[in-house]
């Protein structure tokens, strides 16, 4: 693994996979402004990269891939640091979100708040089998905001209210149930369940992949006739890319 920064291991292989670590921020991986920042700019660094097929974004501690933001910190903020600390997150979670290759969050352990609304702006969330999930926030005093408008879309606003305003944790085969993960590994067999959903996403076409995520990144703001429109020009596009007629005919071919 290479450091890109004190916060952020990067370490690809030649797939075109490559698994974003963060570093150096304590056994639960707790993001404070250094390490959002770091984070973020190790994603922004990677979203040039056009041979970048699929990120995992885990933690150096298997105790959590992001186990909230720092409260340490944040006990010491006023309201424009406030603004400034949270925007921070934002703008890491937005990184991810629009990171034009899918994103894995390997998900080990605590993912509470902030990790959690890391977690949720990523593409795809495989949860160890012992994974537990929750919205402290209200517990300390602050409302979970800004990425926290993620889950309503995941797991409906039931779900997302009882989260966000009991503070309760639920573990991982509730989180399956609801749909705020999309797989539950066997004990011992977190990176096992990675490693299938990695494959399972090189079987695909990288270019389909990536209008894919930007098609769905827009569903979740669009209304359904302008979403069921706009498709049209982005399926006659993809065909600019030749991946269609490439792949289209390499199946026509084994069917012969």
């Amino acid at each position: 693994m290479d450091l890109l920064n004190p916060h952020c291991g990067i370490d690809g292989d030649a797939r075109g996979v490559v698994r974003l670590t963060i570093c150096n921020a304590g056994k639960l991986n707790i993001l404070s402004s250094d390490v959002t920042d770091c984070v973020r700019e190790g994603f922004e660094h990677l979203a040039a990269n056009g041979d970048i097929r699929a990120v995992i974004l885990t933690g150096e501690s298997e105790r959590s891939m992001i186990g909230g933001a720092d409260i340490r910190e944040m006990a010491r903020l006023d309201q424009r640091s406030a603004e400034e600390f949270i925007s921070r997150l934002r703008d890491l979670c937005e990184a991810v979100r629009q990171f034009p290759a899918p994103v894995i969050a390997r998900l080990p352990g605590w993912c509470l708040g902030g990790g959690l609304e890391v977690a949720a702006a990523c593409d795809i969330r495989i949860a160890a089998h012992d994974a537990m999930f929750g919205m402290p926030e209200v517990r300390v005093g602050i409302p979970s905001v800004i990425h926290a408008a993620l889950l309503p879309r995941l797991i409906g606003w039931g779900r997302a209210r009882w989260l966000m305003m009991t503070a309760e944790n639920i573990d991982a085969p509730t989180a399956l149930v609801w749909g705020l993960v999309d797989t539950v590994a066997e004990p011992g067999g977190l990176d096992a369940a990675v490693e299938r959903t990695v494959k399972a996403l090189l079987e695909c076409g990288p270019e389909a992949l990536r209008i894919q995520k930007d098609l769905l990144r827009q569903w979740e703001e669009l209304p359904l006739t302008e979403s069921v429109n706009l498709s049209v020009g982005v399926f006659g596009q993809s065909f600019l890319t030749g991946e269609p007629q490439r792949l289209m005919q390499g199946f026509l071919d084994r069917k012969r």
